[in-house]
């Protein structure tokens, strides 16, 4: 199978289980092509563990679904290990899946947030000095209300960094929502995976080989450096988020049926996987940072 080929198998397969979010798909195919993790920031009840269970289905992985509260332990994530005999014994937790939901994800303390840190950014977790690898490939898909902040502890930076795309599922389009009334998403679930573990590597290997011009990455650098210099801007894109942006361009290419990237994937890119990773100068009740960001990309010569 083709790249090409693999990768509408994969789309088609998530397509047929999560109805009328073409584009919501399309970004959570960025994340396990470059390797990422994505954050919902959406209500309740719109299809948000649906798409973590039709791409754990897709992928032909596991899927832990863990629900976030304020009493949660990080050993009821990661694991713990257990006196067993005259040898310790590990019992690993819900994050050894290749798809993690961590639903609801700002309802629990910092201290146990903090413990999917190791996980996001080395896809190891360390018990009582001992590293444990996790299944590759490894995605978190984690979930929280925007709306609702009452007993919540919002996302520190450094956590929000390690999201390679932040994004929002929306409600259905009336002919979609008629289609999940129907069962159609519930018929779905249970078709076959597209493709096994060992294809989405090499998938990833596809997308580290896509082509990116100088003329692309000068694209990126302008916008991160503009980011820094906004006046709307308390603080810019990092270059870890500059190598983030490329990664997902990269991706998005392969989705879209070439082995090289164009600015128009930036345009299409920039806020979801940037407007997380910047903090602005004045709230405006709008979502300001994404604001800020369309502006940058409107005054780029690169990608306007």
């Amino acid at each position: 199978m083709t790249p090409a080929e693999a990768v509408e198998a994969l789309r088609g397969r998530v397509s047929r289980q999560v109805h009328g979010k073409a584009d919501v798909i399309e970004l959570a195919l960025v994340c396990v092509l470059a390797g990422g993790h994505l954050l919902l920031e959406d209500v309740p009840g719109v299809g948000k563990t649906t798409l973590g269970h039709a791409l754990a289905r897709a992928i032909g992985g596991s899927f832990r679904r863990v629900q976030f509260t304020s009493d949660l332990l990080p050993s009821d994530i990661v694991g713990y290990t257990l006196p067993d005999g005259g040898a310790m014994l590990f019992r690993p937790g819900p994050i050894f899946a290749n798809v993690v939901l961590a639903d609801e994800i700002n309802r629990t303390t910092p201290r146990t947030q903090s413990a999917l840190l190791e996980a996001m950014n080395e896809a190891t977790v360390s018990v009582d000095g001992i590293t444990h690898a996790l299944p590759d490939p490894f995605l978190v898909i984690a979930t929280q209300n925007p709306h609702e902040y009452h007993g919540t502890w919002p996302l520190p930076d450094s956590q929000l960094d390690r999201f390679l795309v932040r994004t929002a599922m929306g409600y259905p389009d009336r002919d979609a929502e008629r289609a999940v009334l129907r069962g159609a998403a519930q018929a779905a679930s249970g078709e076959g995976p597209a493709l096994d573990p060992a294809g989405v590597l090499a998938l990833r290997s596809a997308t580290r080989a896509v082509r990116v011009h100088a003329d692309v990455e000068d694209a990126v650098l302008d916008l991160v450096a503009a980011t820094r210099e906004s006046p709307a801007l308390a603080r810019g894109v990092s270059t870890r988020g500059a190598e983030a942006l490329l990664r997902a361009v990269r991706a998005r290419s392969l989705l879209r049926g070439r082995d090289f990237a164009t600015p128009e994937d930036i345009r299409a890119l920039a806020i979801p996987v940037l407007a997380h990773r910047v903090v602005v100068r004045a709230d405006t009740g709008v979502d300001a940072a994404a604001a800020a960001i369309r502006t940058l990309l409107s005054a780029q010569r690169h990608v306007a």
